[in-house]
């Protein structure tokens, strides 16, 4: 068996700022190669709701073409400033601000709705923040072999709106034994 790949500087700068001011919700490693992986599929502006620490942002940056743009929104401001001067000369524009205001330099090739309030938003107007063919991320789902996804004895309602919503075409990819991620892709 061989070590699992390095990870990106970028990202390992983020994952450091994340432990030294205790800051413990932060994308995996599992969903962040993912992240990657799409972002290298996509052109034009790609965005990040919740910044956090920048993890996220690391991951899609780290994948991403040059000529891509990475935004991303971040309501604290303190997390928002130290992840601004982080990301100086990295090529990431880091908002200090509330994801909904992404709106105004969308539409997005790619969205990862990182922050909790993003993930509950009605579909209707996350919709319009990606263009055709453009692809809204989800992470944190409890894995579920049935249908419809259960999470926690009970049917997980976001998870089974996002699959079944017939605007998108949408998976639910297992990252992790305990983790997976909503991939939906506008028609």
């Amino acid at each position: 068996m061989s070590a699992p790949p390095e990870l990106p500087p970028l990202v390992v700068r983020a994952l450091r700022m994340s432990l030294e001011r205790g800051y413990v919700q932060t994308s995996r490693s599992e969903t962040g190669r993912l992240l990657a992986t799409l972002a290298a599929t996509r052109a034009g502006t790609i965005a990040e709701c919740g910044t956090g620490c920048g993890v996220g942002a690391a991951w899609l940056r780290s994948g991403a073409p040059k000529d891509t743009r990475v935004i991303t929104a971040e309501l604290d401001p303190e997390l928002a400033h130290g992840v601004m001067v982080m990301f100086a000369d990295d090529d990431i524009d880091v908002m200090h601000a509330d994801w909904t205001s992404l709106a105004q330099h969308a539409p997005f090739s790619l969205i990862f709705l990182d922050a909790a309030s993003a993930k509950s938003w009605p579909r209707e107007d996350i919709i319009d923040l990606v263009e055709p063919g453009g692809m809204i991320v989800l992470d944190d789902f409890v894995p579920s072999a049935g249908w419809p996804p259960i999470a926690g004895g009970r049917v997980d309602v976001v998870r089974q709106q996002w699959l079944a919503d017939d605007r998108f075409t949408s998976v639910d990819v297992m990252v992790a034994e305990d983790t997976s991620v909503i991939i939906a892709v506008r028609r």
